[in-house]
């Protein structure tokens, strides 16, 4: 989830583990907690040099369980002996740290699992990315009312009942609005499937995943030998199936699928990538979890980049493309509002 998302969650996780004993300073530790997963982008960037690297680092180790074990321990000993002295000494046990960083850090990675983007959880042993593509990574339904949850106690003092209560909202509501995306997730599922069916589709597999910033637009990519077919379903559409499928080749030919680099990047992308080639030597890798919100190109990916061969080992170019705007995301803003 995006960086605020952590942080809330984090917060919570700390106030629940100590909040009664060092009040607001808790939520302030948590939050460090829940953000300490995702220094893997700055980790990752001290150990390698290549970007395709750099980018497969993250939500790797850093997000595993076996590091939230480790980092637990570490962090909550190092907490411990650096708060607990002069007038605090006494206040906590290093107990209460150990499990304040295991909640932060243990809920971050389990929360990431959540999206498409998918989480290691179970480095070094495994590289299996869990992804259950069941809500953005970023969206507001999920993080405001938590937000607002956590601002609110923070101004109550600490051994009162309505601190707590505050608290349960806020978990509350967050995992209420989670528990609808999985069950809408499993919807929107059964909608693609009968959608592909009645299109005639022969695919190999195919998978769902909400839009940026929402649950009701969700977006779908199916697999064939050759081909991948996209398209957009809204809870707002009229009619209970995809409307419009677009036909994106594969075009995995234009780079060797024996290369580390592109095995790599088909690892990450969990198979759903196509390649289009910009000039000679240069290509363009689209990740294909990811929607196009360019009504006239939907091979305009929003995580995509270039990238070149250098030696025996692809790296991907800078970034020479502008960010998006609002006019950019007219289409996805005009499509949530569904299809009549």
């Amino acid at each position: 989830m995006d960086s605020l998302t952590q942080i809330v969650l984090g917060a919570a996780c700390g106030e629940a583990a100590l909040g009664k004993k060092i009040g607001n300073k808790a939520l302030l530790f948590g939050a460090i907690g829940g953000t300490i997963p995702d220094l893997d982008v700055f980790v990752g960037r001290w150990i390698y040099n290549n970007e395709i690297d750099i980018m497969a680092f993250h939500r790797g180790f850093m997000h595993s369980i076996l590091f939230t074990v480790i980092g637990a321990f570490i962090f909550g000993w190092i907490t411990y002996r650096l708060y607990n002295r002069g007038k605090r000494k006494g206040t906590t046990i290093r107990n209460n740290w150990i499990w304040l960083f295991f909640l932060s850090l243990f809920t971050h990675p389990i929360l990431d699992s959540f999206t498409p983007y998918g989480t290691q959880l179970f480095t070094p042993f495994s590289n299996y990315r869990v992804a259950i593509n069941n809500i953005s990574v970023a969206d507001p339904m999920y993080t405001v009312p938590f937000l607002i949850c956590m601002i609110v106690l923070m101004f109550f003092k600490r051994s009162t009942y309505k601190r707590r209560l505050w608290l349960k909202f806020g978990l509350g509501i967050s995992s209420a609005y989670m528990l609808f995306t999985l069950v809408n997730k499993i919807y929107i599922t059964s909608i693609y499937k009968k959608s592909l069916q009645s299109e005639g589709i022969s695919y190999l597999r195919f998978q769902t995943q909400p839009s940026i910033f929402n649950n009701i637009l969700w977006y779908g990519v199916a697999e064939t030998e050759t081909d991948y077919y996209v398209g957009f379903y809204s809870l707002f559409d009229l009619s209970s199936k995809v409307e419009t499928w677009n036909k994106l080749p594969k075009n995995h030919h234009l780079a060797p699928v024996d290369n580390k680099d592109i095995k790599t990047l088909a690892w990450f992308s969990n198979g759903y990538y196509n390649l289009i080639e910009k000039k000679e030597g240069i290509l363009r890798y689209n990740d294909l979890r990811y929607p196009s919100f360019d009504k006239d190109d939907p091979n305009n990916a929003i995580f995509s980049f270039t990238m070149k061969k250098e030696g025996e080992r692809w790296n991907i170019l800078p970034f020479d493309g502008k960010p998006p705007s609002s006019e950019d995301f007219s289409y996805f803003w005009e499509r949530i509002k569904g299809v009549n």
